[in-house]
């Protein structure tokens, strides 16, 4: 193991726009809207980068869903432990879906509406206008799809509050 951490380079290939424009008015969730400012499922684009080849997305056409690898663009550092915007105790960054992390990298799983040109449409979007793309990956059921998986402390979290509950607004950050 190197002493030293390595560092990595990687580039946009695309960009959020999202009706998103604040942090408060995104869900934390792509699917939990419920208790947002709007208490809708947003639709967005993906915009590629100039120049960026059609051959690199249009099979993506037939997907119902894609992941996006994004950069957390606003995230401003990261710290161990984080609250957990549902509420209870700080837990461990990396046991939480925080912005604050040591890479301020993003999983997001989104439904993709239309595959044109230069862009794709989505819904189902928790990215602020703007954000980065890093990358883009199809969502294959059988092998993304663990529904019986345990979700550690977020299983207690669920049974007090109900799945799928959401913070509601709070003042920007």
């Amino acid at each position: 193991m190197p002493d030293a951490p390595i560092r990595y380079a990687c580039q946009a290939i695309a960009h959020v726009r999202s009706p998103y424009a604040r942090r408060i008015d995104a869900p934390h969730q792509s699917t939990v809207v419920e208790g947002t400012e709007s208490g809708d499922v947003a639709q967005a684009r993906i915009e590629f980068v100039a120049d960026f080849p059609e051959a690199a997305y249009a099979d993506l056409a037939g997907f119902d869903r894609i992941w996006l690898v994004f950069v957390f663009h606003r995230s401003q550092g990261w710290k161990p432990q984080v609250k957990p915007p549902r509420g209870g105790p700080k837990r461990s960054v990396l046991a939480t879906r925080s912005p604050h992390r040591p890479n301020a990298i993003g999983l997001s799983a989104v439904e993709l509406v239309g595959v044109e040109e230069g862009a794709l449409r989505v819904r189902g979007l928790d990215l602020l206008d703007g954000t980065p793309i890093l990358d883009i990956k199809p969502y294959v059921p059988y092998a993304d799809a663990f529904p019986d998986a345990r979700a550690g402390w977020i299983d207690a979290l669920d049974a007090a509050q109900g799945r799928h509950s959401a913070p509601g607004p709070r003042r920007p950050r």
